[in-house]
């Protein structure tokens, strides 16, 4: 009684079938372009305009001043404030144009590639 304890059971046969592996195979051509990456052009636009407006905060002393059109002395940070404000959208504009033109220049230069695809299907 023992030694029959010990023996594992023995699998049905339905159970120990593996699965059938089943491969669709298709081959396919695609047109593959390079496109820019909208997100770089707009940060580098605007960290560009960042720098744009320290060069001209601090380049000029006209800050200490009273302004002739509204009668107040505006300190340095909030004339950089104003002209980030200005240089960060003018910027962001200026490369976001940028991106579109070599988005439209790089479209005309496409390549077709023959692609092989293949799916895989498991079957009881």
């Amino acid at each position: 009684m023992a030694d029959q304890a010990l023996t594992p059971p023995e699998p049905d046969a339905a159970a120990s079938a593996a699965p059938r592996r089943v491969v669709e195979d298709h081959i396919e051509t695609l047109q593959v372009r390079r496109a820019p990456k909208y997100g770089v052009f707009l940060s580098v636009g605007g960290a560009l305009g960042i720098i744009a407006a320290m060069i001209l905060t601090f380049s000029f002393t006209g800050s200490l001043f009273e302004s002739p059109n509204t009668g107040m002395v505006y300190s340095q940070g909030q004339v950089f404030g104003f002209l980030a404000l200005i240089c960060i959208s003018v910027g962001i504009l200026v490369f976001g144009v940028l991106a579109l033109v070599l988005d439209r220049v790089m479209s005309r230069k496409t390549r077709d590639v023959t692609v092989d695809r293949e799916t895989v299907h498991l079957e009881p």
